[in-house]
């Protein structure tokens, strides 16, 4: 008797846990896999960041993410949510609001993409970010995928803490 109380536990922990990774909406990926159809999981995804620095306080950088699909057909829709991270500081990057928002699907070993535009700040200013991390989440996500900063310091808006920076939602590889 003890063993089927077990085996039934077991049974419906299992559809809880795969209830829970579904991708749904107010779902988690944080341990999920790509499932076909649904939303893409950073568990699912290859992550490459390659960057145009700026090279000087004032000029304008781009650092571009790109995800490859290792998984089952899935999607990503929308914007990714950014953070720039400096030592006890962290800053969320706003949209691009000249962006517009589309659904991308990924087929399996497909890739899509999105970019950070920022204004290199003054080294040590009181009105630049000293970020040393950059981390994103796909959208609608809560697992977030870190990445070290190594473009300079990122300008603040007008002293306030928003970087001066912006972000676009994920495109297709090639649009």
């Amino acid at each position: 008797m003890r063993a089927t109380r077990l085996t039934v536990a077991a049974l419906a922990a299992t559809l809880l846990l795969t209830a829970c990774g579904s991708g749904g909406s107010g779902g988690s990926d944080d341990d999920a896999k790509n499932e076909a159809g649904g939303a893409c999981a950073l568990t699912g995804v290859g992550v490459q960041v390659d960057a145009g620095a700026a090279p000087k306080a004032g000029d304008t950088g781009n650092v571009t993410v790109t995800i490859t699909n290792h998984g089952a057909e899935c999607t990503v829709t929308g914007f990714p949510a950014v953070r720039l991270k400096a030592s006890g500081t962290t800053a969320d990057v706003p949209e691009d609001k000249a962006a517009t928002a589309q659904k991308v699907t990924l087929a399996k070993d497909a890739t899509a993409s999105f970019t950070l535009t920022y204004v290199r700040g003054a080294t040590g200013g009181d009105k630049s970010l000293a970020a040393r991390t950059g981390e994103f989440s796909l959208p609608g996500a809560t697992a977030r995928h870190s990445f070290p900063w190594s473009y300079g310091d990122v300008a603040l808006k007008g002293g306030a803490s928003t970087p001066d920076a912006s972000v676009t939602p994920f495109q297709q590889a090639g649009d």
